[in-house]
């Protein structure tokens, strides 16, 4: 059972409008006349072949990039505007601090807040936290001695202790073996139905996006652009995920698949 959560950090869903985005590198324009409508609450896969823009267009979404043109604009379930939701973001590599213990890897982010408001309960937060994580035992070790699978855990715990509005990822599972990635897919499900929060990650695996995903981004590399943005059937809100033995989970996998080669061989996305 988790703690009550305080007021400083009780936060409604927000979703997400963007229109007509362009990104560029120098000359080369990597996302072009991109618009999307994210419902609140929703879980967004970013998907496609490598070079067409899937971590660009994330870290753009999440302000860690200027776009050339377009706009972004957040807001809540009411489609009032939300000026700056408060994030989290796991990397590919985790971005755990090595010289701090398993604890004060959770804690971070209400050190970074340094505000008494919302640090009011931090300390039953994480205690729930490493309790929900499967690692009480460990809080006192550095993350370098725990597993593979722990470090993930630890690293997705880290990012939803401070109930953030949007959680983003860039391809957090990579790292992992089938069956490890598969446990940690079951774990964020499980937990974002516990902690609910607009999730927009970056994967390779489309069986990961249609596993998590409750909407689909589908990016082609050359001419850079959106092949489709479209709502997951196969995926269920009770549970946050999809049933990975339903034959509407094999179907939709093999729709993007289709989808993603005709784009890259040039036949287009539909």
């Amino acid at each position: 059972m988790l703690p009550p959560h305080s007021s400083a950090i009780c936060r409604k869903a927000v979703g997400l409008r963007i229109r007509d985005l362009y990104v560029s590198y120098g000359s080369e324009t990597v996302i072009r006349s991109l618009s999307l409508d994210i419902p609140p609450g929703a879980s967004v896969a970013i998907v496609g072949e490598s070079g067409c823009g899937k971590t660009t267009l994330l870290t753009t979404i999440a302000g860690l990039l200027t776009p050339q043109s377009g706009s972004i604009f957040w807001h809540d379930e009411e489609g009032a505007s939300v000026t700056k939701p408060r994030s989290s973001f796991v990397w590919q590599h985790l971005g755990l601090l090595p010289w701090k213990s398993v604890r004060e890897n959770l804690m971070l982010p209400f050190r970074l807040a340094n505000t008494p408001a919302v640090s009011e309960n931090s300390e039953t937060l994480v205690d729930a936290m490493l309790e929900e994580l499967g690692l009480s035992a460990f809080q006192n070790r550095w993350p370098s001695s725990l597993s593979g699978g722990q470090r993930q855990r630890l690293a997705l715990g880290r990012a939803l202790v401070a109930e953030p509005d949007v959680l983003f990822m860039d391809e957090p599972f990579s790292a992992l073996d089938a069956l490890r990635r598969e446990r940690l897919q079951d774990f964020l499900a499980g937990m974002r139905a516990e902690r609910p929060v607009t999730m927009i990650f970056v994967t390779h695996d489309i069986s990961e996006a249609v596993f998590l995903a409750s909407h689909l981004v589908l990016l082609r590399a050359d001419p850079a652009g959106l092949i489709r943005f479209e709502a997951n059937p196969a995926w269920s809100a009770k549970t946050q995920c999809a049933d990975r033995d339903d034959p509407e989970f094999l179907e939709t996998v093999r729709s993007v698949h289709s989808a993603l080669r005709n784009a890259a061989s040039g036949r287009g996305g539909n």
